[in-house]
């Protein structure tokens, strides 16, 4: 009863939802595998292949020295962060935690699901034989969203709390920059910052996407813009930037930026290496927002026109976010690009998780574990990549992208 209720609400009363058919397993498999003599042969080949293939990789999975992984976590982790002061990272994530478990607790759907997501998987962790201390610190992340989902809960009931919350999400970039590196007269600048490991890599995407996005929305509004000078100048440096490899703009950035700079002002080598990845991001970043405005019709402006609107009002109101919702696919793959671009950083000496790895492979304790290594970082970075096309996906049901 409650599912044909859900199915007529879907498809409304004087509309009949597409008959459901049933297939057989074995009438799946002779339509599908075994349809003619060709396919039965590709169907066994294969078959074959891939038994031979997982046969192979699991006996090499049980002969792996997989204690390479436990052993180096804090290095393929932090890098060599010092220890006295991992508490920054850990607070760091404490306040992701919090602030994910408030948007979930105050506008529930995928934020909620995340936020759940955070709690089970930090009691899962907590589980794994870790030291005690780490036990602590690991529970203490599913605490932190516990706490947010409840002051997010209780706290949406207040007229002001959202915009609280927006806030405080802005300010946790700058915080967690300040907590993670140090600032001069607040907090001791951590010393030694050439390896990092998983840590670069996601500073470097949330760094990126967080300043790309809104240039690059900038740049696709200014290569639109009627003034010429406006528009030459963004057009000018879309064009150029996406004409040159990342690696050669990390290389300029990193040798012949300091030699053109005085010695008084010249940024510190990640300063310099985020600042490049963000301007290269931000020039195709520009051009996947211009797609979504090139596939606005015309109508839409003039309706903007007709009710009074001024070109700033269209612009936020009307065209920008029909703009970012027909690109949604684009931007997140944009996002997934950058997070894989970060492990360019270690061909100028800042060692994140890729590059890091090699300097473990050069103990000879470890020596032979390249396969070991490689496989963890491949779980890793899928993990994040599958994790953000997930988001994506549910963003898009959500808006009813493609479906409308």
């Amino acid at each position: 009863m409650d599912e044909t209720r859900k199915r007529s609400h879907t498809y409304g009363d004087d509309e009949l939802p597409p008959p459901i058919e049933r297939i057989p397993v074995l009438r799946w498999l002779k339509e599908n595998l075994f349809s003619s003599w060709f396919n039965a042969i590709l169907t066994v080949v294969f078959t074959v292949f891939i038994v031979v293939l997982l046969l192979g990789l699991g006996k090499w999975a049980l002969g792996a020295r997989w204690e390479v992984i436990p052993a180096n976590l804090k290095l393929l982790l932090v890098g060599t962060y010092p220890l006295e002061d991992i508490w920054r990272i850990w607070t760091t994530l404490y306040l992701i935690s919090f602030l994910v478990g408030s948007a979930g607790g105050s506008r529930g759907g995928l934020m909620r699901q995340i936020s759940m997501t955070i709690a089970i998987v930090s009691v899962v962790l907590a589980i794994l034989p870790f030291g005690l201390m780490t036990r602590g610190w690991i529970l203490g992340m599913g605490a932190s969203t516990g706490i947010g989902f409840l002051l997010g809960h209780f706290g949406k009931r207040f007229r002001r709390y959202k915009h609280i919350e927006i806030g405080l999400w802005v300010l946790s970039l700058p915080v967690t920059i300040m907590l993670v590196n140090g600032i001069s007269g607040l907090l001791p600048v951590v010393e030694g910052r050439n390896s990092w490991g998983l840590m670069l890599n996601i500073i470097g995407a949330i760094v990126g996407i967080a300043l790309s996005f809104p240039i690059g929305i900038l740049l696709a509004l200014g290569r639109r813009s009627e003034l010429p000078a406006i528009r030459l100048i963004c057009t000018a440096y879309i064009e150029i930037i996406r004409g040159v490899p990342l690696i050669t703009l990390l290389f300029m950035a990193s040798i012949m930026l300091q030699l053109l700079l005085p010695s008084n002002v010249r940024p510190d080598l990640l300063i310099r290496a985020m600042m490049t990845i963000t301007a290269f991001e931000a020039a195709y970043m520009a051009e996947n927002v211009r797609g979504g405005l090139q596939a606005i019709p015309k109508g839409q402006y003039e309706a903007a026109n007709a009710v009074g609107l001024n070109k700033l009002l269209t612009t936020t109101l009307i065209i920008m976010p029909q703009a970012l919702r027909l690109v949604i696919p684009a931007i997140v793959g944009q996002f997934i690009s950058l997070f894989m671009d970060t492990t360019l950083f270690g061909f100028i000496a800042i060692l994140e998780l890729l590059h890091i790895s090699r300097s473990i492979m050069g103990n000879v304790q470890w020596r032979g574990t390249i396969f070991e290594l490689y496989v963890f970082i491949g779980v890793v970075f899928w993990l994040a990549c599958y994790s953000m096309s997930y988001i994506s996906r549910r963003i898009e049901k959500s808006l009813g992208v493609g479906e409308r």
